[in-house]
């Protein structure tokens, strides 16, 4: 059985946590975190403490704390034996201790809210310094997902970034596009469907294909009437470079 200990308590941990702590081939010897109130989700079923010098032994060790934290907490554990890993999309495995077994532990999706269905579709990028500690992580990433890569820090860093454009820049546009139905009396539920219908397409279309929409075809007429619509500089200017970038993307067609 698998010994693992949770460094951390917010989302990844408790994810980790949920799917983790009833399954036959892992045992959470401990969960680790600085605020108690945090502690409590874990308390009921596994032994928690916010010392960190208290750490128990295991095989691995997932530290899911904060980027900026990795580095500080890492160089801080007395940790004799294990691996240990940490979560994140943009953060090198160098930033931990070059004396012990290091890897990195990167689920590559957002995890607040995932359907229970959908959990064997998140893509596990794994890094270690050892073939056994690939072999390691494989395994435990296997326990949740179908899908494990190989992935470095540097392959990684670019991965994190193509992330944020494809999730957190998109859902601010969402967000802008229910500011823009908001202020004008429409209801935002109505564009749900094609944001849905949207995203399926790009399962199955590269996104240069599914590109539709006034940039893409060219229709100047409308892209300045939409302009004229925008009062707000700020929507003025994001919708300006973004069709801008759609017409330098598809340059060569209008």
């Amino acid at each position: 059985m698998l010994k693992l200990i949770l460094i951390g308590t917010g989302n990844i941990s408790r994810f980790l946590f949920d799917v983790l702590v009833d399954h036959p081939d892992v045992s959470i010897m401990q969960v680790l975190g600085r605020n108690e109130q945090a502690l409590d989700y874990f308390r009921d079923h596994t032994e928690v403490s916010s010392d960190f010098k208290e750490i128990a032994s295991a095989d691995v060790y997932v530290l899911a704390v904060s980027d900026q934290a990795i580095a500080e907490v890492s160089h801080n554990l007395p940790i004799e034996k294990g691996l240990l890993v940490h979560t994140a999309g943009s953060i090198s495995m160098d930033v931990l201790p070059g004396e012990m077994r290091r890897g990195v532990f990167y689920p590559l999706q957002t995890l607040s809210g995932i359907l229970p269905e959908k959990i064997r579709d998140i893509p596990f990028c794994v890094e270690a310094t050892r073939e056994e500690d690939y072999l390691l992580l494989e395994k435990l990433a296997l326990l949740i997902s179908d899908r494990v890569e190989r992935i470095n820090s540097e392959q990684r860093k670019f991965l994190h970034l193509s992330a944020v454009f494809a999730n957190n820049f998109s859902n601010h546009l969402f967000y802008l596009s229910s500011e823009v139905c908001e202020e004008h009396g429409v209801d935002f539920d109505l564009i749900r469907p094609l944001i849905r219908e949207s995203c399926t397409k790009v399962m199955n279309q590269t996104p240069f294909e599914a590109q539709t929409g006034p940039a893409r075809r060219g229709d100047q007429r409308t892209l300045e009437e939409h302009l004229g619509m925008l009062k707000s500089p700020r929507l003025k200017a994001i919708y300006e470079l973004l069709s801008e970038s759609i017409q330098k993307t598809y340059g060569r067609e209008l």
